[in-house]
């Protein structure tokens, strides 16, 4: 049979092991401490990192940067809407093909801060938008693989590059004309 043993005392105290401070002075002893150490005089005020006067990036590598991170996720979007509308049909896309659709429609977006800029990409998100539904739902086959995927592309480009407010109010004016014309989002 075991024994039983007797837990040892601890050295600590209960109020310490409770996450308590083992020497408590009051805020307005640690202020006359700190004054009277020198501290913060020693430290400067002025604390400013060096690289941020500095321009890190030149205007070419921003714009470099910037058309990167939209050029491969937008091409990969118009590369998956070809394959898949190819095999949606039973049609076997080809490399050729592929790079044939995939090279005119690399995206830039170098301007897309100007009024006329946000007005042509509210333009292009209705007309995408709208052409796009519409095709699904009346069009045949062929016109299907050979319009869907750069209009889904432009579609998805144009509501990404436009304001909040003007891509919220694009796929509003899309939903109305969608109820309004009674075709079908969802099949």
């Amino acid at each position: 049979m075991a024994r039983n043993r007797k837990p040892k005392a601890s050295s600590r105290s209960d109020s310490s092991e409770q996450g308590k401070p083992l020497l408590d002075i009051p805020e307005s002893e640690q202020l006359r401490i700190i004054k009277e150490s020198g501290i913060l005089q020693a430290a400067p005020l002025d604390i400013t990192p060096e690289y941020e006067n500095e321009q890190l990036l030149s205007p070419l590598t921003e714009e470099i940067f910037s058309a990167t991170t939209l050029i491969i996720p937008h091409c990969f979007l118009l590369l998956m809407m070809e394959i898949l509308i190819h095999y949606q049909y039973g049609k076997q896309p080809t490399y050729g093909a592929m790079a044939e659709r995939m090279i005119p429609g690399i995206p830039t977006a170098r301007y897309k801060n100007t009024r006329a800029m946000q007005a042509f990409l509210f333009i292009i998100s209705l007309t995408a938008g709208s052409r796009l539904v519409y095709i699904l739902n009346r069009a045949s086959w062929i016109t299907n693989m050979k319009q869907c995927p750069p209009l889904a592309t432009a579609w998805v480009y144009s509501i990404v590059q436009l304001d909040l407010i003007p891509s919220v109010a694009s796929l509003a004016l899309i939903y109305g004309w969608i109820r309004y014309t009674g075709l079908k989002i969802f099949f």
